[in-house]
């Protein structure tokens, strides 16, 4: 594997036009410079398309889909068009640290490694932190990946030549750990303890401001529909992943 490699980052978007400008122009200031962003529009309904227009990078690939389709669509059409050996994830709210992309190849390079993730930081609506860091085991393998979804989206790196094509099931929620399931299959997921990006919680319509019994019911269509398990291993899923959730919370999230 080559530091030298295009990296695809893939980027869904809807109605982030307050936010995705800085997202983007972070991208724009990795010191890792080989990349493409591709992202797909979920017909917003708000400016995001003059925003994104008013940024000049050849780079970037803006693409909309003809109709409100969700994330999963739109990631899987982002990835059918990628070119790159290497694949991140960068939702349009979200920042990268500016050496996330050089770091993480390397690393990846050095272990020889496939799949890979990161710490994280927590910041509010408004970009201001919140003094909560995100970590996780350092190895993920698959019997790990489906006790719990350990990486944040927006860390998650891998090598597209051994992964492959990921697609995934037409699912509204937990799309990001769907192709998880999909990606620890083909290889373990290895920890880089380092901070290298910024989670933005709190936004309204974000998955982090929905109530236990909703986000219940999403781990299990994710088994159930995802996956196509039968009911009793979708159930016994997801009771898995509330037990690991908290486990998470306990050992994984620090307060600085």
């Amino acid at each position: 594997m080559k530091m030298s490699h295009l990296v695809s980052i893939i980027m869904p978007s809807y109605n982030t036009a307050q936010y995705i400008a800085e997202t983007i122009q972070w991208v724009i200031n990795q010191t890792y410079q080989n990349w493409e962003l591709i992202i797909v529009d979920d017909c917003s309904t708000d400016d995001t398309d003059i925003v994104v227009e008013k940024i000049k990078d050849p780079r970037i690939k803006y693409i909309k889909n003809e109709r409100n389709s969700g994330a999963a669509v739109s990631r899987n059409r982002a990835l059918r068009i990628a070119n790159g050996r290497w694949v991140a994830f960068l939702d349009s709210d979200d920042l990268w640290k500016p050496e996330k992309l050089e770091k993480q190849i390397r690393f990846m390079t050095k272990k020889k490694c496939y799949f890979s993730y990161t710490d994280y930081e927590e910041i509010d609506a408004d970009g201001n932190k919140t003094n909560v860091i995100v970590t996780g085991p350092k190895v993920i393998t698959k019997t790990g990946m489906f006790n719990y979804c350990w990486p944040g989206c927006l860390t998650v790196m891998y090598d597209r030549k051994k992964i492959g094509l990921i697609q995934i099931e037409d699912i509204k929620k937990n799309n990001d750990y769907a192709m998880w399931l999909k990606a620890c299959k083909k290889a373990d997921c290895y920890l880089l303890n380092v901070n290298l990006a910024q989670y933005r919680r709190g936004r309204t319509g974000s998955i982090s401001s929905h109530d236990i019994k909703t986000m219940i019911g999403w781990h299990y269509k994710l088994f159930r529909e995802a996956e196509k398990e039968n009911v009793i291993v979708s159930l016994v899923n997801t009771v898995r992943n509330m037990i690991f959730g908290l486990y998470k919370k306990k050992k994984y999230v620090k307060i600085t």
